[in-house]
């Protein structure tokens, strides 16, 4: 099939490359602009679709809006079976979604209509949600409110928002590929009207770690935000935890270790380091240990290797 892919991150790139391994012809790359990176911010980076695209030899276009008629002709005028849509970033007006023979097929990263947006993978750590997932999307006009021609299903478990990434990355482009491969046998399904949820954008506040939640909840914003990592601030300093185990408040709380005995101070406010094993205490009593760290500049290490250099003594607030 003659293909338009767009895309912009990391998690578009397999389907990208499955595209091309499948033997259909990707006739133009679309991707957001070349953002500034490199030292200090002064070198303009491409994104890692359009630099694997021009790896491949695929033209490359990075259109700032796709609102303007000139923008919308370009992209007709390329005469595409289908246009295949992994997290591009920008809004697809009607003149383009109505340009391929077939449309455009977008691979989202949950299972939809829950956790419609932005932000689905992160959202759905955050939950608390059991599974997640990836379906192959006919788009619309609305945000995510398309269709579903197929789905898969992953649970989540204890991984980071980075392993999900991966893991949904890879399942959504075997699943492109196997739309692609016999359209006609995967017929568009309309989603539920129940069970609509929105994933909006991560806002970097939310990095901050809330300890006036249960330590449970605090464990799942480690994950969610790893990466790139949510912190805890002590002297003007961030500390980074990569990642955490949540303590109950008593050793009878299934699927949670107890709380040590030296944490279980009434007195203690949430917030505060109750040992000298960095564990700090969250709301509802219970009790949170890191047990991967970083400090600004630093690699990433163990509390005890952390506390050697740089004492967080008990009674200590974060």
């Amino acid at each position: 099939m003659r293909i338009i892919f767009m895309g912009t991150p990391d998690f578009a790139v397999p389907t990208l490359d499955a595209l091309v391994a499948a033997g259909h012809r990707v006739v133009a790359a679309y991707s957001q602009p070349p953002r500034p990176g490199g030292r200090r911010g002064r070198e303009l980076t491409p994104s890692p679709v359009q630099a694997r695209a021009e790896a491949l030899g695929i033209a490359v276009r990075t259109p700032v809006s796709l609102r303007n008629a000139e923008a919308q002709a370009a992209f007709a005028a390329l005469g595409a079976d289908v246009a295949v849509v992994a997290a591009y970033g920008l809004i697809l007006p009607q003149a383009v979604l109505d340009a391929p023979t077939h449309g455009c097929l977008n691979v989202h990263g949950s299972l939809l209509p829950r956790w419609r947006g932005a932000a689905p993978i992160q959202r759905a750590i955050l939950a608390g949600d059991a599974e997640t997932g990836v379906g192959i999307m006919q788009m619309e006009a609305g945000l995510d409110t398309g269709p579903v021609l197929l789905e898969g299903r992953t649970p989540i478990a204890n991984k980071t928002a980075g392993e999900l990434t991966v893991e949904l990355a890879q399942m959504g482009a075997r699943l492109m590929v196997e739309v692609l491969a016999d359209l006609p046998a995967f017929p568009p399904q309309p989603q539920p009207d129940d069970g609509v949820t929105y994933a909006g954008k991560i806002d970097k506040a939310e990095l901050r770690l809330d300890f006036s939640q249960p330590s449970e909840q605090v464990e799942r914003q480690v994950r969610a935000f790893n990466p790139p990592g949510a912190f805890f601030e002590l002297n003007g300093e961030r500390i980074r935890v990569l990642s955490a185990e949540p303590y109950s408040r008593e050793s009878g709380n299934p699927g949670l270790q107890a709380t040590p005995p030296e944490a279980l101070d009434p007195r203690l406010r949430r917030g505060t380091v109750v040992d000298d094993r960095l564990t700090i205490r969250c709301g509802d009593g219970s009790n949170l240990r890191p047990t991967l760290v970083q400090r600004a500049g630093r690699g990433v290490m163990t509390p005890d290797d952390l506390l050697r250099g740089f004492p967080i003594p008990p009674g200590t607030r974060l």
